[in-house]
């Protein structure tokens, strides 16, 4: 039989589209599912997780979480939780008998408690507290939580509130402080809720006893974020007394766990040092007080406790290492320390231990999305308990991303970066390159996902054909103390060297073309930013989120001033030459490189004024710039079609600087300055 030559070219058109790749774009890329919180059951059987995924359909543009539950034989992985709120911090009650969780899903709108049976029907709040449950622990026999919460308004407030004389002091804050619920009903069928501790203080992080006697936890002397590194450690009786102090230091005491056998606490502190010479380390003390003993040191000297192995010989530490998570044993009787396995690519985080020494853990790589893992202290590799993200991936590959290194300029130290090529990339040809530059100063670039949902999207630069260079110079995280506190009053001067010295390497790998390079970075990634277009005119264009700009401004607004104090060895009222000297405003003057300015004006940790400045300075000399505000965005974006739009207008600037074609946000002709 003849087969018309009409039904060749559709059958053949169909085959072409069938196997045509979808493109990575910040529409596409805003899908993605949000992995956290795993949880493990004590008898090993289920896991806990929560997947969040953004809804932006009319009004709404927010992140709707709930929880899914998966057994580790593979037999069950199944939503349990539904409705238009989202049900977050999913454990399991020591018994097996409940799921928990919080939720804002009631009347009255504020984060609850909730419980659900295992073996099926309706979850129920057990708390109706007056200010959102905030972080909350079972306790051993699964008869109580405890939890944290905010100071309730007292009814003379919540009638000032009503009455709109709601005025607020500036760094007065409500302070957290420990609760217990029982499931055990009153005569009023109520779960009581009885208050711990009190006073003026602010309870941060908590452990309960294997035992059930007393519970552990931290507390600085104000909830304000400024005191996150005033620490000190107490113990409180389960069932409320005397508060007794632990440890104290001048610095930080914090992250307490006990050990299995409930007599020792595990802690980090940074032994009372607060300068630039710090170093966070693990020190265990007997669980009724006495002397506190030091364990051998981690690499990077910011361990953060993950909990001990069940004979309570151990101690699991978990840090950063490199652009990988360090996963580390720490001998309680000070022996050396050993490495637990990691994937030779990749990051794993999130551990999660029961009793029994079984752990939960997510793991990603920058081509691989976050799943959840399951291992043990005997088999770290782990293996694999859920399959996410197939939809998400179906007719999508991804570029492909390399860990590079280059030598400092002062030749002091080693740098490495995380190297996306463009999607679909041709060797031979050279490409443009993006530079992009974490924040922090003391952050680090992770082998994340790199299709996932974050600051950058960095598999949608891929697709428009640009390399993308995130370097991790002096002063991340991730490779030892000295290196962090590197740039120790010399921010945007040798750690500038750093990134260039990485742009130079991948020009010279004959990958990218010197002409067409761009920028991009927030908070210190802005920083670096701003600083960049004062030292050099290379680049085609840049944007600066939420971006430092006037050290000096920036130390009178900021909800951190001591983070500046710390880093520049002093208030600028004590050097104001080197606070000047390090503000890329000091030298706008130089700049020339046109400049898109992102900022949310709910942001406190760097106020809006920083980015306004920068906007204006350029404004005045002339040099083409855009400044785009969003309203209710703290310092990071949470709503999805925030998040979206920032993520076009970057790219759009970029392709308009380096004559490329502009996408349809509006943006068709340059902006000149006044």
């Amino acid at each position: 039989m003849k087969t018309h030559f009409l039904t060749v070219l559709f059958l053949s058109c169909l085959l072409t589209s069938s196997l045509a790749q979808t493109p990575w774009t910040p529409a596409e890329i805003i899908k993605y599912k949000r992995v956290s919180s795993p949880a493990l059951s004590e008898d090993g059987r289920l896991v806990a997780y929560t997947v969040a995924t953004a809804r932006m359909e009319g009004e709404t543009s927010d992140f709707l979480t709930h929880i899914y539950v998966v057994s580790t034989d593979g037999k069950i992985n199944a939503q349990f939780t539904f409705g238009d709120k989202s049900c977050t911090n999913p454990q399991f009650s020591p018994d097996g008998q409940y799921l928990s969780y919080t939720s804002a899903r009631g009347k009255d709108g504020k984060n609850q408690l909730y419980l659900l049976r295992l073996s099926g029907g309706e979850a129920w709040p057990i708390t109706t507290v007056k200010e959102n449950i905030g972080t909350y622990q079972w306790a051993p026999d699964s008869k109580r939580l405890a939890f944290t919460m905010a100071e309730p308004l007292t009814d003379q407030e919540e009638k000032g509130r009503k009455e709109r004389r709601d005025w607020s002091v500036v760094d007065d804050f409500r302070n957290a402080h420990l609760y217990t619920v029982s499931l055990a009903k009153d005569e009023k069928g109520q779960y009581p809720v009885k208050r711990l501790t009190k006073g003026a203080f602010h309870v941060t992080m908590f452990d309960w006893a294997p035992d059930g006697k007393a519970i552990a936890f931290a507390h600085q002397p104000s909830a304000w974020i400024n005191f996150r590194r005033d620490n000190d450690i107490y113990t409180v009786p389960a069932d409320s007394g005397t508060v007794q102090l632990l440890v104290a230091s001048k610095g930080m005491d914090t992250n307490p766990v006990y050990s299995p056998d409930s007599r020792s606490i595990a802690y980090v502190s940074d032994g009372g040092i607060t300068d630039h010479t710090r170093k966070d380390e693990v020190y265990i003390i007997p669980a009724v007080g006495g002397i506190a003993q030091k364990l051998n040191r981690t690499p990077d000297d910011s361990p953060l406790i993950v909990g001990w192995t069940p004979d309570s010989r151990s101690v699991l530490i978990q840090e950063a290492l490199g652009s990988q998570t360090g996963f580390y044993l720490l001998s309680a009787a000070g022996g050396a320390l050993s490495r637990w396995t990691v994937p030779e690519k990749g990051i794993a985080y999130t551990f999660m231990q029961n009793r029994k020494g079984d752990m939960v853990y997510l793991y990603e790589t920058p081509e691989t999305p976050t799943e959840v893992y399951l291992a043990n202290l005997t088999s770290p590799t782990g293996r694999k308990l859920t399959n996410i993200h197939s939809d998400f991936l179906k007719g999508k590959t991804h570029a492909r991303t390399e860990l590079v290194s280059w030598k400092a300029k002062d030749g002091k130290y080693t740098i490495e970066g995380l190297l996306t090529y463009p999607a679909n990339y041709q060797p031979g040809r050279k490409y443009p390159l993006m530079l992009n530059v974490h924040g922090g100063p003391a952050g680090v670039f992770a082998q994340t996902y790199t299709a996932g949902i974050a600051a950058y999207p960095i598999q949608a630069f891929a697709q428009k054909g640009y390399f993308v260079l995130r370097p991790n110079p002096r002063g991340s995280t991730g490779y030892g103390a000295e290196f962090r506190m590197a740039n120790y009053r010399d921010w945007g001067n040798n750690d500038y060297e750093d990134l260039m010295a990485g742009v130079d390497k991948v020009i010279d790998m004959g990958l990218a073309h010197p002409d067409s390079l761009v920028g991009t970075g927030w908070s210190y990634g802005g920083y670096m930013t701003a600083n960049i277009i004062t030292k050099t005119n290379r680049f085609k264009a840049v944007m600066a989120g939420a971006a430092v700009t006037n050290l000096v401004s920036l130390n009178g607004t900021t909800d951190v001033p001591n983070h500046l104090v710390f880093y520049f060895g002093g208030d600028f009222w004590d050097d104001q030459d080197v606070y000047n000297q390090h503000s890329p405003m000091s030298h706008i003057k130089k700049a020339k490189t046109p400049t898109l300015v992102i900022h949310g004006m709910a942001d406190d940790r760097v106020p809006p004024e920083q980015g306004f400045q920068l906007h204006r300075g350029l404004q005045r000399l002339g040099v083409p710039t855009q400044m785009v505000t969003y309203p209710r965005q703290a310092h990071g974006f949470t709503e999805p079609k925030f998040m979206q739009d920032v993520w076009e207008r970057t790219i759009e600037w970029f392709n308009l600087y380096l004559g490329r074609k502009t996408a349809a946000s509006g943006l068709t002709s340059i902006p000149k300055g006044d």
